[in-house]
């Protein structure tokens, strides 16, 4: 087999294996790091042998150095700027200070436990500091946390990165050297630092306007551009100073994310496929690469030198750097536990053990090996966990109240207040003015303006409640708000609600948008019902005594037209009912019950009907029927033999007896219905 086929097998093999642990990931929802080290290792020289990334050579670097780059511009152009202004402080103090934290406590831990030597001690150290998008973004995408702790770990994960490689470039140089000045520590630092951000932002700014004023950019060459543009600053940085790349790719990120360049959200779709299959093919040849003896040759001494780096430096780090802050101790003792490595870390370790060993300096393997055994232990013990603890310390998005309901319909007034009603913050949007005069009469708080803006969403606490409830007139309008707002906050709860009789399946090809308020009517019809006073405001609640009766029942009301479910309340929280709900024993739910009665009564009397609905109980929903108990056939006692075969020859005797038990058997049951409250007056 000749070369150039051998390594584009290689490639292809990479790549193939890279997507499919992502694939695997996606299905168990759990990190993808995981399966891309498993299959790396499995089909590296050390398993089956399929690629060699050694035969790469210095292709190996080079596609690190790019891959790298396009990650970490990514996760500057996904950083949320304004949403940082909350953390800023502890953010500042985490890229900073707590960086220091970690390059002396896992320095002292890697020398006192791992027995490695003081300048291999703090080179280990240099390149942990990090954490990285790669690892965290794919993390809080799976394990929903509110959104202050999930911003601190996007923040650290992003801008760490280049603050952390450039730290262990600077102490590879001391070991190098052997001038481990601190002076010269210093301004290696800053100098790398502040030449990466100047050509960041300038080249950023750049990228932005040129995006603005070329109108004639089509939108797949507009993706292509802002590529060669953040590799050409990438080249452009190291070609001045070494390392002060990834800084210059963070930097241009965050200043075009600033600019709102046009189809911002297409271009980010785009860096973020191409994040991942960077991320897929990195860890794969890192992963191949990795000696696995190296590994247990470091011995026990590697393990608790990661668990001290783990469950003591980490929560001191987190405890000095949020020590000003207005997190509380839930929350802290969640960012304790998060701090899982990624490819900044696994990428730089590889090459510097390649530097060591070119210039002569044994322990370059071990290093590797030991910042490999971190990124393991770290994304396997903490990832695999963080769901369940962020579920344990009550700190997920999904336990976020509140909503933004989108029309200021009859309806969904009358759902704002029922929310309202129970605690939770409700905001109303319209562009309709009178629509919006008429929900402020009833006292709920409503902005006018259109939510087809993401700036509109910002305003009202987009990002900080748990539901959006989109129900305008328009269906196309409900399902593009839906969309936009799930890719600028997801938010815990999307749902829309069709204007029209249509099946729930038709309004989103979004797993994560769902259709709310089950109804064979349309929602005009219900304002119109609501409007002319023509409903009941019920609740009722699903009775473990024959649930399936009950659930047949409101199915049934539902499918006629009779109801329609507004709000569920199971196990003390109080949510919107979905369109293709599943009841629960001891839900509560509350419903509009169409009657016409008091239509009538407002047009026979002349007067007006009280507009203020009152919860009561219905006595046509409460009153349900009921499946007849089976019972067992009696038993009929045997009749007595008979003395002689003549009597036992009897054909009236038998018949008798024959037609006494088909009577017994045909005779109906009387109907049962399930008790309800008493009709009110």
């Amino acid at each position: 087999m000749d070369a150039p086929f051998e390594l584009t097998l290689q490639i292809v093999l990479t790549v193939l294996a890279g997507i499919t642990a992502q694939v695997i990931a996606e299905f168990f929802r759990v990190p993808s790091i995981i399966f891309l080290l498993l299959l790396g290792i499995g089909i590296g020289p050390d398993g089956l042998g399929l690629i060699h990334p050694q035969s790469l050579g210095v292709g190996l670097e080079v596609m690190v150095s790019l891959c790298v780059a396009l990650i970490l511009f990514e996760g500057g152009l996904s950083l949320e700027l304004k949403e940082l202004g909350q953390v800023s402080t502890s953010l500042q103090n985490l890229v900073t200070f707590g960086i220091f934290v970690t390059l002396v406590g896992g320095g002292m831990a890697a020398h006192w436990l791992g027995e490695f030597p003081w300048p291999l001690a703090f080179l280990y150290a240099s390149l942990v500091v990090v954490t990285g998008p790669t690892v965290i973004n794919p993390l809080l995408r799976q394990v929903k946390v509110d959104r202050k702790v999930a911003t601190l770990l996007e923040g650290e994960g992003v801008l760490i990165d280049p603050v952390g490689a450039i730290l262990a470039v600077v102490v590879l140089n001391i070991i190098l050297s052997g001038d481990a000045d601190p002076v010269t520590v210093v301004s290696g630092l800053s100098l790398r630092l502040g030449i990466g951000a100047l050509i960041g932002g300038i080249g950023g700014a750049a990228i932005g306007i040129f995006l603005k004023q070329a109108k004639f950019l089509s939108e797949d060459l507009r993706n292509l551009v802002v590529l060669a543009g953040l590799w050409s600053l990438f080249g452009l940085a190291q070609s001045i100073r070494g390392e002060s790349g990834l800084m210059a790719t963070v930097v241009a990120g965050m200043v075009v994310r600033v600019l709102s360049v046009p189809d911002e959200r297409l271009l980010r779709r785009f860096k973020g496929q191409l994040t991942v299959l960077a991320v897929s093919v990195l860890f794969i040849l890192l992963a191949a690469d990795l000696s696995i003896a190296s590994v247990f040759a470091l011995g026990q001494g590697a393990v608790f030198t990661v668990l001290v780096l783990m469950f003591a430096v980490r929560p001191l780090n987190i405890w000095l750097c949020t020590q000003q802050s207005d997190l509380n101790w839930r929350q802290k003792f969640f960012l304790s536990w998060i701090g899982p490595r990624g490819i900044v870390s696994a990428s730089v370790a590889s090459l510097f053990s390649i530097s060591l060993t070119e210039q002569g300096i044994s322990g370059g393997d071990a290093i590797k090996a030991l910042v490999f055994l971190t990124i393991i232990m770290t994304v396997m013990i903490q990832g695999l966990t963080a769901g369940r603890l962020a579920r344990l310390l009550h700190i997920t998005s999904d336990q976020l109240t509140g909503a933004v309901i989108v029309g200021c319909s009859p309806l969904s007034c009358l759902i704002a207040r029922l929310l309202k009603e129970q605690g939770e913050a409700v905001i109303l949007l319209d562009t309709n003015e009178a629509s919006c005069q008429e929900a402020e009469k009833e006292g709920l708080k409503v902005v006018v303006s259109s939510a087809l803006e993401a700036d509109v969403l910002e305003s009202v606490g987009m990002a900080t409640v748990g539901t959006l409830l989109a129900m305008t007139s328009n269906g196309e309008v409900n399902a593009v708000i839906a969309q936009r707002a799930l890719e600028e906050f997801q938010p815990p709860r999307v749902l829309v609600v069709m204007p029209t009789e249509k099946p729930a399946n038709d309004q989103s090809s979004s797993s994560r948008v769902q259709s709310a308020l089950a109804s064979s009517l349309s929602l005009k019809t219900w304002n119109t019902y609501l409007t002319d006073g023509a409903v009941r405001l019920g609740e009722t609640c699903i009775q473990s005594v024959s649930p399936e009766a009950q659930r047949a029942h409101l199915k049934g009301l539902i499918q006629n037209g009779s109801l329609v479910p507004l709000l569920v309340q199971r196990e003390e929280k109080l949510q919107v009912a979905l369109a293709e709900e599943e009841w629960r024993v001891s839900d509560r739910i509350i419903y509009l019950f169409h009657d016409p009665k008091p239509k009538l009564l407002k047009r026979l009397s002349g007067g007006t009907q009280p507009a203020r609905l009152t919860l009561e109980s219905v006595p046509e929903i409460e009153e349900f029927p009921l499946p007849e108990p089976e019972l067992p056939e009696p038993k009929l006692p045997e009749p007595e033999l008979p003395s002689t075969e003549a009597d036992a020859a009897d054909p009236a005797l038998n018949g008798a007896a024959a037609a006494d038990t088909s009577q017994s058997r045909n005779q109906p049951p009387a109907a049962k219905t399930a008790p309800g409250p008493a009709t009110p007056p």
